[in-house]
């Protein structure tokens, strides 16, 4: 396997296993993540990846989101004082390298089995994981909750909310980023964009997103504008995040660990108001048959690493959205008033 960085720049191989004296080994919680050397951090993020492919090559679960914020979660882990800080994934799809690095890496093989470990984040679970999430839009409105109810006791902590898999396109989204900008209470948002829901997106939103996705400028550029004053911006103009009263910065190279570190830490420690870190993601990043085919790599069986092929049960019994649209095309025949309305995601509402 081996991983091409979003700059073009060589690709990394990594190896089927974690090797001897890895990071990761090192790592039961977050605070073991902060005390390695900086320059573990490239190499932790590796093995993490690695380790996530093979747990869910023996359990199946969501694998492509997880695979792609690798480098995200261990900066954020790194930046962030969790659990003192509050983190809010949005659906929770990407979450299992959270899990990994949050004490429950042995347990990890019992996911979404009975008694084991939950699919997405569970308050029931751990302490890092402060809001139980498995469905879209509701991590900024969350994580402003949060940031609230700190100002109320005049408490000291950081929270952060990643929106990502869609989740920016939601009415809620947009309930939540009214609020955000008119409180300006600090809040960090992370907007994870890699223009891949379950299925390609679709819709204005998604256009928008691009046209900020084509100002990133290469790394030199970048670091350069970091290691000035302030957490650059580099779209050129006002945003629609700036006109809404949120501070937007970006984009940033979401597979960068060492870069994201230092985006995080300005934040943290720079602004004392709402902001939106836009980061550029691959969902499946690192292993191209998710890479290659993101909407099957989505949710996945198990499968064998080496090849991709995926081991799915064949079922006799007829798909419950089969029924469905054989049923309302019966009818449609009939009567062709019938117009039907579904998600822009074929595999998951057929």
């Amino acid at each position: 396997m081996s991983e091409r960085t979003m700059d073009g720049t060589k690709p990394i191989v990594i190896s089927a296993l974690p090797s001897f004296e890895s990071p990761l080994d090192k790592v039961t919680v977050p605070d073991d993540l902060r005390r390695l050397p900086a320059s573990d951090m490239p190499r932790l993020a590796r093995d993490l990846r690695t380790d996530m492919l093979n747990i869910v090559s023996e359990t199946g679960g969501h694998l492509g989101a997880g695979l792609g914020v690798v480098e995200l979660t261990v900066a954020i882990h790194r930046v962030f004082d969790t659990p003192h800080a509050k983190l809010v994934w949005d659906v929770s799809h990407q979450c299992y390298p959270h899990k990994i690095l949050t004490g429950r890496r042995d347990r990890m093989r019992s996911i979404r089995q009975g008694g084991g470990l939950s699919g997405f984040t569970s308050r029931h679970e751990s302490e890092f994981d402060p809001f139980g999430a498995a469905h879209s839009s509701t991590a900024m409105s969350a994580a402003l909750g949060f940031a609230t109810a700190r100002d109320l006791k005049r408490k000291d902590f950081d929270v952060i909310a990643v929106v990502g898999d869609g989740a920016m396109s939601g009415g809620m989204a947009y309930e939540a980023l009214n609020n955000i900008g008119a409180q300006k209470r600090k809040l960090v948002v992370i907007l994870n964009d890699n223009d891949m829901s379950i299925a390609p997106p679709s819709g204005a939103l998604s256009e928008y997103l691009r046209g900020l996705r084509s100002k990133k400028p290469d790394r030199a550029a970048r670091q350069a504008a970091l290691h000035q004053s302030g957490l650059p911006s580099f779209a050129g103009e006002s945003t629609l995040f700036d006109h809404l009263g949120v501070r937007y910065a970006g984009p940033f190279d979401g597979h960068d660990v060492e870069e994201l570190i230092d985006v995080l830490t300005k934040a943290r420690d720079e602004i004392d108001g709402p902001v939106i870190i836009h980061v550029l993601t691959e969902k499946g990043y690192g292993y191209e048959p998710a890479v290659t085919a993101k909407d099957r790599y989505h949710g996945v069986e198990k499968f064998d690493v080496a090849s991709g092929r995926q081991f799915k049960s064949v079922s006799k019994a007829p798909g419950y959205t089969a029924v469905y649209a054989n049923a309302l095309i019966s009818e449609a025949t009939r009567d062709p008033s019938i117009v039907a309305v579904t998600a822009a995601m074929p595999s998951g509402t057929g």
